[in-house]
């Protein structure tokens, strides 16, 4: 595994990308300034073709480009199309629902498409940042879709899926730019596919986390444990609804649930965890979710504040 020890999120996920763009002598990365200025805040820094590589300076026209994308797919080729801001990719919606499927009904495309945008959930972009939730692009057509939190499942997700036969959308959070990685260790379970990750182990309370919300849920169990306190953390990487069977089964033994959703959507897969949870006959259901008061469209703050004393005290 990458060392993670003492990077920011944005140089881990950085030097991922490039390892796994080096594996390849036959991929096209492309978006608008991904090897020129900032290299999208770093996020593309040092890509170098081999082979027979490119890279790939394009203009903002988002429909076009996801269009180039599944032709080069057709045609047997390996594809990233690298963008600065998820909320831009709406304008090539048409080219993710309708082409897509017809991709996927002809059904012998060879090649491999991967669509990775940053998340704009840092805030202080007005309504940019009101598309935080990545699943409500990915739902609208059944995409596979993969938020990346944390060092085991950048490396996991980055390196299995980027560059794999068919198409997906892979997500970074412009938020933790800047913090140090999380590297959670060895996970006790997790998905062959990486749609869901368990972290901790714990019979006093389950804590699932969705989106980008993995650093909250993590600072949580951390105090949880300061307070004798041993819990189940899963991180849900996928995003639109899976199989919940094994996060159920925490969840059947402690009788409590934590969830915490950082989006701003009301078009959320928690709730469908939720719901299925329902029939346990839980003794704590607690949802964390962001409060939106009138200003939410305007420049301000994304980060969520947590009240991790009043949710201990409710588990204790």
């Amino acid at each position: 595994m990458e060392s993670a020890q003492s990077r920011t999120y944005i140089e881990y996920i950085n030097s991922l990308l490039r390892k796994r763009f080096s594996s390849f002598s036959d991929i096209v990365a492309y978006g608008q300034n991904i090897n020129a200025g900032s290299r999208l805040a770093g996020f593309t820094r040092g890509l170098a073709p081999n082979g027979q590589s490119l890279v790939l300076n394009t203009t903002n026209t988002e429909n076009a480009q996801v269009g180039f994308g599944f032709g080069l797919m057709l045609g047997g080729k390996r594809a990233v199309f690298l963008m600065k801001q998820l909320d831009f990719l709406y304008l090539g919606i048409d080219q993710i629902v309708n082409t897509y499927n017809i991709i996927r009904n002809i059904g012998h495309a060879s090649g491999s498409f991967t669509i990775f945008p940053v998340t704009v959930d840092m805030g202080y972009e007005g309504p940019q940042s009101s598309s935080n939730n990545f699943a409500d692009i990915c739902s609208m057509a059944r995409v596979d879709g993969y938020a990346i939190t944390n060092a085991y499942d950048a490396e996991r997700i980055i390196m299995s899926h980027l560059g794999a036969p068919g198409f997906r959308i892979l997500s970074i959070s412009q938020r933790l730019f800047k913090q140090e990685i999380i590297d959670p260790g060895k996970p006790m379970a997790a998905d062959p596919n990486t749609k869901y990750v368990q972290y901790l182990e714990g019979d006093d309370a389950t804590i699932v986390t969705f989106n980008f919300a993995f650093p909250y849920g993590w600072q949580l169990a951390t105090e949880l444990k300061e307070a004798g306190l041993k819990v189940a953390l899963f991180n849900v990487n996928y995003m639109t609804p899976i199989d919940w069977k094994p996060i159920l089964e925490s969840v059947r033994v402690t009788k409590k649930l934590v969830i915490i959703e950082d989006s701003k959507s009301e078009n959320v897969s928690a709730y469908a965890l939720r719901a299925a949870a329902a029939a346990l006959r839980l003794e704590k259901d607690i949802l964390v979710r962001r409060t939106l008061d009138e200003k939410w469209l305007n420049p301000v703050s994304d980060k969520m504040d947590i009240n991790c004393e009043a949710i201990i005290r409710e588990l204790s």
